[in-house]
């Protein structure tokens, strides 16, 4: 059976490799060096490697027996355009950029699986190992897969984990059905007519109207959304306006709504049109709204049952049946991993990060990936081989 204490010969130097790409933090699509330097260990390990997928992905290959199983991993590369407040030795050396999510650690523990199989293949069948790029927000999981990922890496089935502030060391969080929600963007332009502010009779306020929008479209979820139905709505940018004494001309809004039904989200697409219009005509300013203006949203992360069932024997068999929650609470976050469980089934863990005291949460600029889950998250990779390859490592 394997367990956390057969990666520990392995924990050194994934520390080492995870520490080291937490120094060089890289956002999307633009993760070369840390594409590279990923490359270079894999090629190390004996695997055949792939680049260039998704811009900067990296896919690698090993194989052992004569089986057509083949399983995919995935682990996310990319950093997020935050300022580092952290100032211990490996802190990020790129201004305005950190691993605040910790996909460095992500990537050490799916090196640390790759570096033992390949001196262990006690197994039959095929493993890719998906070193994927832009998860933050760029879906380059479903650049990948544009880009002919399954094409040239036919998995039968695809896992995924992530580690999750205030979960404990040495316990996982797992279900079948929605694990993350929906997300979606949206950015509400209002164009009034500026004026003196000294004078706002003579303009046309968008200020004002703008605050009427953020009120009014709290009232989706509140008023609109089924209480059994789980939805949230956030204004998270507001731009307008650059001196003191002048009304300005326009108002941008920008924000986010997360669902886990995709009529839910209808819902809140049509009540958000109806309310900006009807808003907006009736303080005779112009208003053009758009969904998601960058990029395409993100589906639901749902986890298929069979590869679920899978990935929760593998939990078990790494930490006790007693460290796995088998009913967490899905998240509103959301994760582009959901691109690729609509492609293949599949399943999405939690990793314990330990407790998030001190700021300690996802995307804060406090935050550091807990280097004691390395063996165990490397560990978990492994036995899900053992079991979807079906022979057990010794």
């Amino acid at each position: 059976m394997t367990t956390a204490k057969d990666l520990q010969p392995l924990y050194a130097e994934m520390r080492q490799w995870r520490q080291h790409l937490h120094q060089f933090p890289e956002t999307a699509f633009e993760e070369t060096q840390t594409a590279e330097f990923i490359a270079e260990k894999l090629t190390n390990f004996g695997l055949d490697v792939h680049q260039g997928l998704g811009k900067t992905g990296v896919v690698a290959t090993l194989s052992a027996g004569n089986s057509n199983k083949k399983i995919a991993l995935r682990a996310d590369m990319d950093a997020l355009f935050i300022q580092e407040q952290n100032t211990f030795s490996y802190a990020s050396r790129h201004d305005g950029k950190m691993h605040a999510c910790g996909h460095d650690g992500h990537s050490a523990m799916l090196l640390g699986a790759a570096s033992y199989l390949s001196e262990n293949r006690h197994f039959n069948g095929t493993v890719y190992f998906i070193f994927q790029p832009a998860e933050e927000g760029r879906a380059g999981a479903k650049q990948m897969i544009d880009d002919g990922l399954f094409d040239k890496f036919p998995a039968d089935c695809v896992f995924g984990m992530h580690n999750f502030p205030d979960i404990p060391v040495g316990h996982f969080a797992v279900k079948s059905g929605a694990m993350m929600a929906s997300s979606d963007s949206f950015e509400i332009t209002i164009t009034g007519k500026a004026t003196h502010a000294a004078i706002p009779h003579l303009g046309c306020d968008p200020i004002l109207v703008a605050a009427q929008l953020i009120n009014a479209l709290q009232t989706i979820v509140s008023r609109n959304i089924d209480p059994a139905d789980c939805a949230v709505l956030s204004i998270t940018q507001i731009h307008a306006g650059n001196t003191w004494n002048a009304i300005p001309e326009s108002v941008v809004l920008r924000g986010t709504f997360r669902s886990f039904n995709k009529n839910v989200k209808t819902l809140i697409v049509h009540r958000m049109t109806q309310l900006v219009n009807s808003i907006c005509t009736a303080f005779d300013v112009g208003v053009n709204i758009q969904f998601n203006p960058e990029n395409e949203g993100y589906p639901v992360t749902f986890n298929t049952e069979a590869e679920t069932a899978i990935a929760l024997r593998a939990a078990q068999a790494v930490v006790g049946g007693s460290c796995v929650n088998e009913k967490p609470t899905p998240s509103m976050g959301a994760e582009d991993f959901s691109f690729m469980l609509q492609e293949k089934p599949g399943c999405y863990i939690w990793i314990g990060n330990g407790s998030s005291e001190n700021s300690c949460l996802l995307h804060n600029p406090h935050y550091d990936f807990n280097d004691e889950i390395l063996p165990v998250g490397a560990a978990y990779w492994v036995k899900l081989v053992d079991i979807m390859l079906n022979q057990t490592s010794p």
